[in-house]
């Protein structure tokens, strides 16, 4: 009887361990043309080492420092503002505060703000999809990568200047 349950409980544990790798490798699966086609048409983005499978890998770009040194913690706005004006502008640390800048087209060195996050555009690369230069993009870094416009508003820090 012992055996038995022994080898059950064996035979259960490999089936749920075959699931679940079949689920990981599903979900984090990286269509390698589409990789490709992102190296190619963008230079500034560093191939992607073998094996390693990431959600965001085809986005993650390159990684060009972390939070710089008088930001608070959500660093995002004051990132942009020393990335633009070459000066930590404090009323701009605040994301929300970039959407009182004019309304401008989608160009290089504008800016794309909402609430909670903006970014410099740097290059379009295709459809909606820019390359940018974004403070705090994600694990408390500053990244040059592609990323999509959609539900920001485009805005021209130097506008009136």
């Amino acid at each position: 009887m012992r055996p038995t349950v022994i080898l059950a409980a064996l035979c259960a544990a490999l089936l749920a361990s075959s699931a679940d790798a079949r689920l990981r490798h599903h979900r984090h699966h990286i269509d390698m043309s589409q990789q490709s086609r992102l190296l190619r048409e963008n230079p500034a983005i560093k191939p992607i080492p073998p094996g390693l499978h990431r959600v965001m890998a085809t986005g993650a770009g390159r990684i060009v420092g972390g939070r710089p040194r008088g930001c608070p913690r959500r660093y995002c706005g004051c990132g942009a503002s020393l990335h633009i004006f070459g000066r930590i502008i404090p009323r701009l640390n605040l994301a929300a505060n970039w959407l009182r800048f004019p309304r401008a087209a989608p160009a290089p060195g504008m800016v794309a703000a909402r609430r909670g996050h903006v970014f410099v555009l740097k290059r379009h690369l295709h459809g909606r999809t820019w390359l940018v230069w974004d403070a705090n993009s994600g694990r408390g870094k500053t990244r040059v990568h592609p990323r999509s416009i959609a539900g920001f508003t485009i805005v021209d820090p130097r506008a009136g200047t």
